[in-house]
């Protein structure tokens, strides 16, 4: 993938996030965007820093394909963000936050795994 288009595709799917969604965040329809991902269109600066600041993309991996993905700023300032909202929570509701988070992250593991043993059993072993 060396071309922008593919890179916003491969942010989208990284995010496990439909064009519809996708383009919710960063203002703009469906329809438009698609024209952009398909390369009928071009991405201009506005949208580009519209991707970079919602979804914490690199611009420089989504304007060249160099370096991670995903800007390692963003992924503090959703922390911060998280902080500063847990804090205004009193201790009864944090202790419960903190449980809904702890059963949120055991389901994705157990997901994962069986998603990964649906994948184990699809792809055939090599025989020698």
């Amino acid at each position: 993938m060396n071309d922008i288009p593919g890179r916003l595709a491969a942010v989208r799917d990284e995010l496990d996030i439909s064009q519809r969604d996708f383009c919710k965040g960063i203002l703009v329809s469906q329809s438009y965007y698609a024209q952009i991902e398909n390369g009928k269109r071009p991405i201009n600066d506005r949208l580009i820093a519209l991707v970079c600041s919602q979804y914490g993309v690199s611009k420089e991996y989504l304007l060249t394909g160099k370096g991670k993905m995903f800007s390692e700023r963003f992924a503090d300032l959703q922390l911060q963000k998280l902080l500063d909202v847990f804090t205004e929570l009193d201790p009864h509701f944090r202790d419960y936050v903190i449980l809904q988070i702890e059963q949120l992250v055991e389901t994705l593991k157990k997901q994962k795994g069986r998603h990964s043993a649906k994948k184990d059993k699809e792809t055939p072993k090599a025989t020698n």
